[in-house]
This record gives C-alpha cells, structure tokens and sequence, in this order.
C-alpha cells in the first residue's frame, strides 16, 4: 500500500517537515502494521541512519490487544530528511512505550511522530523523546494522546526535551492531548534549552577538555533513552551509533 497525496503544510503531522525533499522520493511506502496480540509483548529498535542527503520515511500502525505490550525505542539521526511515525491503538490494559532520540546537524530535518490512541479502559502509555541538534538543523516531536469517552482510567504520560548547540538549529516540540473521559491522568512537558554553562565551567574546571566536555553532557542527556533495552547487545549497538552521531555534531 503506498500513501498517493503529497503532505501540505495544512496538515498537522507534517507541519514542520521538508516537503519539498519529500516531494523527490513521493509516493512513499505505506505503514508496516504490527499487531499485538492479547497478552503477548514485543520491543522494536528502529535505527533510522539513511546516508546523507537521502529521504527516509518509516511508518508504523502498531494494535495493542488486551493487556499486550510493546516497547519502541527510536534512534532518528540520518538523511536530509528522516521521519519515523507511529499510530498506536490501545485496548484494555495495554501499555505502549516509546523511547525516542533525535541527533541532527548541519540542514537536517528530523522528526518522531506518534499518535497515540486510548479507545478502552485501563491502558497506559509513556513516551520520552530527548533531541540534540546543531548547525541549522530542524528536529521536531509531535505526539498526540486521544483518550475516547470509553477510556476510563487511562494513564499517559509525554516528556519531551531538546537541546541546541547552536542558535541557528530549531526544535520543535509539540504534545497535545485530546481527552473526552473523566476519570484519566493524562501529562506532557516540553523544554528546549541549551547546555548547561555551570556544569561544563565545572567539568573545564577539574582538567576536561571543552569538547569532551560538552560530549560527557551531552550522553548523559541522550544516554538514559536506551536504558530500556533488555538485549545488552543491541542496547550496546546503539548507544555506540548514537554517541557517534554526538560526536559529528558538536
């Protein structure tokens, strides 16, 4: 299935996208749907790292059956253009986890999208998007919580937060909750800021190199978003990948 109607600016997803290198590779592939059965559990390590220059755009319709669960961790850091999108449904019970970082420089345009749907009872979500960028890159979350008027008691939580190295690169966040259930906890925090000047005075300040420095920072702030990942192989794969992706940009 292929998607046939290239994105306007109109359309809230792709609000903040480079349409028009998108406009080069259209019509993309359709959506990859993964289904969870009820009870069961998957985890998926998404690696977008498409070679310079290139569009890359990867989407996921992803069902949660009764009390199933599924763990995404996403690592977006390739391409002129990358997007990793995601349209999640949760039934009773269910939880979804996302794990997502975003490492741009130079005039890439990086972006996760999820939207995540709560149309039963009981289930719950938790996503944690951490983004790096320099030079005039653009990296942006935009996620979307939808709790039906039949979700009671659903519990779903957003944390975003962005990191510039240069005042020339752009992020934008963008969590949004639409909720027509009463009895929900529902919360979502958004912070774009820079490196802390106290903490690299500090670390300069007991012999660190300025560069090494600003890259100890900067894993930290990336480095707890894999901590999920139970396999230490590919947990391990990944921190490397993203730690050089740190390292190009700064």
């Amino acid at each position: 299935m292929t998607l046939l109607t290239l994105p306007t600016r109109r359309d809230e997803a792709w609000r903040y996208s480079d349409l028009d290198a998108l406009a080069g590779v259209w019509p993309v592939a359709g959506p990859e749907v993964v289904r969870v059965a009820a009870g069961d559990e998957i985890a998926r390590l998404i690696v977008q790292d498409a070679e310079a220059g290139a569009v890359a755009v990867q989407d996921f319709i992803v069902i949660l059956e009764r009390d199933a669960r599924a763990a995404f961790n996403i690592l977006n850091i390739g391409g002129k253009f990358g997007r990793v999108s995601i349209d999640v449904t949760c039934h009773e019970g269910s939880h979804f986890e996302l794990a997502g970082a975003i490492i741009g420089g130079g005039d890439q345009n990086l972006e996760i999208v999820t939207t995540l749907n709560h149309v039963q009872p009981n289930a719950t979500s938790n996503q944690v998007v951490r983004t790096v960028l320099g030079g005039k890159a653009t990296g942006s979350y935009l996620g979307k919580v939808a709790v039906a008027r039949d979700a009671q008691k659903t519990d779903a939580s957003q944390s975003v937060k962005a990191m510039l190295l240069t005042r020339t690169a752009t992020a934008n966040a963008k969590p949004e909750l639409e909720i027509f259930a009463d009895d929900v906890k529902c919360a979502h925090g958004a912070t774009v800021g820079e490196l802390d000047a106290n903490a690299l005075f500090y670390l300069q300040s007991r012999g660190i190199a300025p560069a090494d420095a600003k890259a100890m920072l900067l894993r930290a702030f990336i480095g707890s978003v894999f901590d999920g990942i139970g396999n230490a192989v590919q947990r391990e794969g990944v921190e490397a990948v993203a730690q050089a992706a740190l390292e190009r940009v700064l």
